[in-house]
């Protein structure tokens, strides 16, 4: 069997007992796909929608979305696929296809958390500048840099893996991720160096703009009054949350592609369950509760369908 990726066909094993809890399996992720896409998108059009929420901090949050819905959109179909079938089998492309889409995704969210953060350090810190700064032109520019940035940086090493010959056709996992490289009969160091490059560029330097940016809100808004304190907490807390809770999410991914062989079978399910299942229900659910003018509008769109 050579290698060429369009030939090449990898079996996917990443479900514990998947003979017998394969309906459980798909009804757990056949709803939670029907919940990220309804929650995600219902808090997309209330955004959309209203124009008091065409601000850079709602359509930032909006951007994050639409990735959550983007993801699920071309993971999902696959995975319910792979549950109603007796052999869970993925074309090379495919998987490479899910690589380039899980980590662009992934790279593109810290990117849109770090626009984030400087459009809450600017509103927050220097409110009368604000206008000036935040821009629709900046703000476009941002988007666009944190979705085609890390589609670069995603596509590379997937094009890099397309003719490596491979000597391992069973994939431990239920979606393809940068594990792939298991199955090359030989390590490149090549896209070793590259891998950890893209990690520093999309995913260590925002998370440390960040930090960095939340540290200065948090020292400047201590010497300021209360209702500045409070607004800070208010706008800052859910993007905080979503923060610390997927890059935990992508920690345990980093430990797992490292130290693979150490984790039994069951953990390694649960954790991919959790970035595709846990986070993108996450992210619609905190800002939905947490940020004050979208749970208004959701509160008035439930009561209005009850």
């Amino acid at each position: 069997m050579d290698g060429k990726f369009n030939v090449t066909h990898i079996t996917l094993d990443g479900f514990v007992e998947l003979s017998r809890y394969r309906y459980l399996y798909f009804i757990i992720t056949f709803t939670s796909y029907i919940l990220i896409m309804c929650f995600n998108s219902s808090i997309v059009c209330i955004i959309v929608v209203h124009k008091n929420l065409h601000e850079p901090m709602y359509v930032f949050i909006a951007a994050l979305l639409i990735n959550s819905i983007l993801f699920s959109t071309l993971i999902y179909p696959q995975i319910l696929i792979d549950l109603l079938s007796e052999k869970q089998i993925i074309s090379y492309t495919a998987c490479l296809f899910q690589w380039f889409v899980y980590y662009s995704s992934a790279g593109s969210e810290f990117c849109l958390l770090a626009a984030m953060a400087y459009d809450r350090y600017v509103s927050i810190c220097k409110p009368l500048h604000y206008a000036n700064i935040m821009t629709n032109t900046t703000v476009s520019v941002v988007l666009l840099s944190a979705w085609i940035l890390s589609a670069c940086h995603s596509v590379i090493p997937v094009l890099l893996s397309a003719n490596i010959k491979l000597c391992t056709f069973v994939y431990e996992g239920i979606i393809c991720s940068s594990t792939v490289y298991k199955l090359h009969c030989v390590s490149s160091r090549l896209l070793q160096l590259y891998g950890f490059v893209a990690v520093i560029n999309v995913v260590v330097l925002p998370v440390v703009f960040i930090l960095f940016t939340y540290t200065r809100i948090f020292v400047i808004t201590f010497k300021s009054c209360r209702e500045v304190r409070r607004k800070a907490a208010q706008t800052c807390l859910p993007h905080l949350l979503v923060l610390i809770s997927f890059s935990c999410l992508c920690t345990f991914e980093v430990l797992l592609a490292r130290l693979d062989d150490s984790f039994p079978k069951t953990v390694r399910l649960i954790i991919a369950l959790q970035i595709i299942l846990y986070h993108p229900l996450f992210n619609p659910i905190i800002y939905g509760l947490k940020m004050k003018e979208i749970y208004k509008h959701l509160r008035s769109l439930f009561i209005k369908t009850l």
